[in-house]
């Protein structure tokens, strides 16, 4: 019921695809992800290239399934990155803050999908005329670094705006989400935070629980006055920014602040002055489960809102 050209053009059962979240993303999840029809994502992040060619043998080891990885084009080890991606052949890679333009042709030689997320029609339409894939339109409603569109307004105006198929990231968790993203025109959807809280997600117990804990309301925005707006949990990392901004600190000084601190949280397991990075929907999580029995019960809710929308 659910097959769209997402599916075809990276060859997975679901239109799903993983976050490429820094540090929780591992091989691992990506593996799982990937076994279970969709496509996990290992995330790049800031970490040099010798650890993301580790998390891609390591993904290889543990699926034959397509797989990706996602660049963070501010990462100031991108180029070697590129490189280790490139001779890994890696089947797709997503990319993050920046315009992938002067790498297409070199992966497109080598039938490496590429899709990045965008924040905006303009760069929606830039990315189409660089000739990528598809792209994946994410809302604020999202965990990390943020644009300022919703979810429901961004993804029919991109949509609408290109060609290629659309993705939809943002504030989706459930069949519910899903089946609201096909409806707004997106062909497939991106999962971040749900999939933190996958059994086979190496992140701290404390980082997930500290989803799991959350309300509606538990998430919050810092670092605006960066130019750089993360989305993460409330704790005691989150007021301290927001103690700073409010006394108009330099961005140097938020910067210092935030450096290291999703790493503490992930690894280290310090939720309190660690940076959660989670979305909006963090609220509708409420337990760990394996990463396919996430998929599955995403698209038995979404056949299930199908059939009740065609009995109306």
């Amino acid at each position: 019921m659910f097959k769209t050209e997402i599916c075809e053009i990276l060859n997975i059962e679901y239109p799903v695809l993983q976050g490429g979240m820094a540090w929780v993303a591992t091989g691992e999840l990506a593996a799982a992800v990937s076994n279970a029809g969709a496509l996990g994502i290992i995330g790049a992040g800031n970490a040099p290239a010798e650890f993301v060619k580790a998390e891609i043998r390591k993904a290889k080891e543990l699926t034959d399934k397509p797989f990706g990885v996602n660049i963070m084009l501010l990462s100031p080890f991108v180029e070697e990155v590129m490189q280790v991606v490139f001779e890994e052949r890696v089947p797709v890679i997503t990319t993050g803050a920046g315009n992938p333009g002067k790498y297409i042709s070199r992966f497109k030689e080598i039938g490496t999908k590429i899709i990045p997320v965008v924040p905006s029609v303009a760069l929606a339409r830039k990315m189409e005329k660089e000739g990528v894939d598809a792209v994946i339109a994410e809302g604020t409603e999202s965990g990390g670094h943020v644009g300022e569109l919703t979810t429901m307004a961004l993804v029919p105006q991109v949509v609408d705006a290109v060609s290629i198929p659309v993705i939809a990231a943002g504030g989706i968790a459930d069949g519910r989400g899903f089946v609201s993203a096909l409806a707004l025109g997106a062909k497939g959807v991106q999962l971040g935070t749900v999939f933190v809280c996958a059994e086979e997600c190496t992140a701290h117990e404390n980082y997930k629980n500290s989803i799991i804990k959350a309300g509606d309301r538990g998430t919050v925005v810092t670092g605006r006055s960066t130019g750089h707006p993360v989305r993460l949990i409330k704790n005691k990392l989150a007021r301290e920014f927001e103690k700073l901004e409010a006394e108009n600190a330099s961005v140097e000084d938020l910067e210092r602040l935030g450096a290291g601190r999703l790493k503490a949280a992930v690894v280290d397991g310090d939720t309190d002055f660690g940076s959660v990075m989670a979305g909006q929907i963090s609220g509708l999580i409420k337990g760990i489960k394996p990463a396919k029995a996430i998929i599955t019960d995403i698209f038995k809710d979404a056949e299930k809102i199908i059939n009740e929308l065609k009995a109306l």
